[in-house]
């Protein structure tokens, strides 16, 4: 139904040529930007009214007293349900080494959270089918979890800003919401959201349009493709200055993907782009010390490249 109403407001409405680059590249941003905003306000509404029964404060608690290997992963089931961007799950960071939870269990957390999107799993499992959406999501929790524990046990708390050591979060009480309000919930969460990131995705959707109508079918190939060596690191490297979510970069992995780039390099940009950006990195730059913020960002480039080499050789 979609497609073809984007194929009448194309071709038949504006009169643009099915075979020409403008045609295919309009007719790409119509259906996809009808099919992503229904996708993401039926999602966004679902994960809000299940984030209802994680607020801040029972979070912590709940991270609060698990052991530490076990903690990292419950942080980064946790970053699953907490739909926030790198930048925007900075706050709920800081608030986890406040309240005492150690730091390796809270960078598990840093890292799942913008980059294990629920939003992103469900897009991807409609476009790419069940085993490239859990692959994302596997590959993403182990991640998270590695790099949580590799970060806590380099022992490395003297380099978070004494600032935040000398903060303390009281115990705020966990109330238990109704039905009623986790649905009133849902929907001023679902509008606020989608009026924040409709830019990213709009914007998403133009540059995969781009690529599916003017980028030569044999250009990603060629240089981006299996036989190139140093495709997975590039995709990483030139993920990393794109400060996106996850539901604005589905739409560029779609076009990618579709003109031959190889699958564990689409993936390796597509966690570069949700984990790894520069105004993260600029905030972070606050709360942690520069030998910190560089093993962060060290660690996790390293662990998602591994991840693109590795799913290029088994897909």
């Amino acid at each position: 139904m979609l497609k073809i109403l984007a194929d009448y407001l194309t071709y038949d409405l504006l009169g643009l040529n099915p075979a020409s680059r403008l045609g295919g590249a309009l007719d790409f941003f119509i259906y996809d930007t009808v099919k992503i905003f229904l996708l993401l306000a039926g999602i966004i509404f679902l994960v809000a009214v299940i984030r209802s029964w994680f607020p801040p404060e029972k979070t912590k608690q709940i991270l609060s007293h698990k052991t530490r290997y076990l903690g990292n992963v419950v942080a980064a089931l946790l970053g699953i349900v907490t739909p926030f961007c790198s930048c925007s799950a900075v706050p709920l960071f800081i608030g986890f080494l406040e309240s005492g939870v150690p730091l390796g269990v809270t960078f598990s957390f840093l890292i799942s959270s913008p980059m294990v999107n629920e939003v992103a799993l469900i897009m991807l499992w409609g476009m790419f089918g069940w085993r490239i959406a859990l692959i994302y999501i596997g590959t993403g929790l182990i991640i998270a979890v590695v790099a949580g524990i590799a970060i806590g046990r380099l022992k490395m708390e003297r380099y978070v800003q004494d600032y935040v050591w000398e903060m303390r979060v009281g115990k705020g009480e966990v109330t238990t919401p109704t039905w009623p309000e986790r649905l009133l919930y849902a929907k001023e969460y679902t509008l606020g959201l989608l009026k924040k990131i409709w830019p990213y995705v709009l914007v998403g959707i133009g540059i995969g349009a781009f690529i599916h109508g003017y980028v030569p079918q044999d250009f990603l190939a060629k240089w981006a493709g299996r036989d190139n060596p140093f495709a997975v690191p590039l995709a990483v490297a030139l993920g990393v200055p794109l400060y996106s979510n996850a539901a604005g970069v589905i739409p560029i992995v779609q076009a990618l993907t579709a003109k031959g780039m190889a699958m564990g390099t689409v993936l390796a940009f597509m966690m570069a782009v949700t984990a790894l950006s520069l105004p993260e990195a600029v905030i972070l730059s606050n709360v942690l010390k520069k030998p910190l913020l560089v093993t962060f960002f060290g660690v996790v480039t390293v662990a998602i490249t591994m991840v693109g080499y590795l799913f290029n050789a088994i897909l």
